[in-house]
């Protein structure tokens, strides 16, 4: 075990063994992480004979929708009333992949006022006190990764299957970039081995993963990357736009812009990117970086988000013109960052 104690596997267990009604909890705009990690648990908590639902704030994004008991998922923001009451009937809940209340949108109202135990496990830094007990490791590749320690700790290897496998090696893969990033420790590599034993097939999770967008997504990139990319090699930085109109015009669907945000990335001397999707009243923004360059400082500094050093998020209750003006304003006081 990389980090996670004996006093939490304890009681954890405990939690788990004494709950009949389970609800798994995931962060709005989920991704592969969010899901596998999520998915995984679901099919977990069935094996061990429990009644379990996995809600979410919002839309799955739909290159992830194959993923085992997706179609399960109960997505609030469709299903309001009857998410609110399955809610309300849980006694036991299980938060994966946030680190804080608002990452839960509308529905951590009905979430946190209940007087149940609640888990949270997550790798982003600063979580907040939301649960009755938290396993929390900024050194974790992905959400997914703690949640396959978590299976191994409180129940040993032989209850994971092959669902909650190909689960687990969705979150991994995708937190890490089909391994770009955030893996570098040998953990990470262990678990991913111990999967592929229990019969993943990781040609094809990776080709339905990265070779199953639409071609309006393809063309949304393509332009994206052609009319809507900005360079500033004066500070290391290149960003990419998509306002609603480019949306609509290349029928967007979510999950779309999934990983846009790299592309910047591999142009020369470029260490920062952004990518601003403008919302109906707010601007999304995503941030990547490469070595020591602190994408969680802007996010947080600037944009109320947060996230990890070289992966974060955040948005701004402005148009996206004006959130653009902004960031370009703040790049100087993060130039001793650049090796520029």
């Amino acid at each position: 075990m990389e980090n996670i104690t004996q006093e939490f596997s304890t009681k954890a267990k405990s939690f788990i063994k004494k709950a009949e009604n389970i609800i798994i909890v995931a962060h709005k705009n989920p991704d592969g992480d969010a899901l596998g990690a999520g998915l995984a648990m679901y099919h977990l908590f069935k094996n061990l004979g429990k009644t379990v639902n996995f809600i979410v704030p919002n839309q799955l994004p739909v290159y992830l929708n194959w993923m085992p008991s997706a179609d399960n998922i109960i997505v609030y923001e469709n299903k309001k009333e009857f998410a609110a009451k399955i809610i309300g009937e849980a006694n036991l809940i299980v938060m994966a992949d946030f680190s804080n209340r608002g990452r839960m949108s509308e529905m951590g109202d009905k979430i946190i006022p209940l007087k149940v135990p609640k888990i949270l496990i997550d790798h982003h830094p600063n979580p907040e006190d939301i649960a009755d007990i938290t396993y929390s490791r900024t050194t974790a590749s992905s959400t997914a990764e703690m949640v396959y320690e978590f299976i191994d700790s409180l129940y040993g290897k032989k209850e994971i299957d092959i669902n909650i496998a190909n689960c687990l090696f969705v979150g991994i893969m995708t937190d890490t970039g089909c391994f770009n990033y955030n893996s570098s420790k040998p953990f990470t590599f262990e678990a991913i081995s111990n999967l592929l034993v229990f019969g993943v097939n990781k040609d094809d999770i990776i080709d339905r993963v990265y070779n199953n967008y639409s071609e309006h997504r393809l063309r949304l990139l393509g332009h994206a990357i052609n009319s809507n990319m900005k360079v500033m090699p004066e500070y290391g930085t290149a960003y990419i736009y998509l306002t609603q109109t480019d949306l609509a015009n290349y029928n967007f669907e979510p999950g779309d812009t999934e990983g846009f945000v790299n592309y910047p990335l591999s142009i020369k001397g470029i260490v920062f990117t952004a990518i601003f999707i403008e919302k109906d009243n707010y601007t999304k923004c995503s941030f990547r970086s490469k070595g020591n360059f602190p994408a969680n400082l802007v996010a947080k500094d600037h944009f109320g988000g947060g996230g990890h050093k070289n992966a974060a998020g955040g948005e701004n209750k402005e148009l996206i013109k004006e959130t653009i003006a902004k960031f370009e304003s703040v790049l100087p006081q993060y130039k001793k960052y650049l090796n520029v």
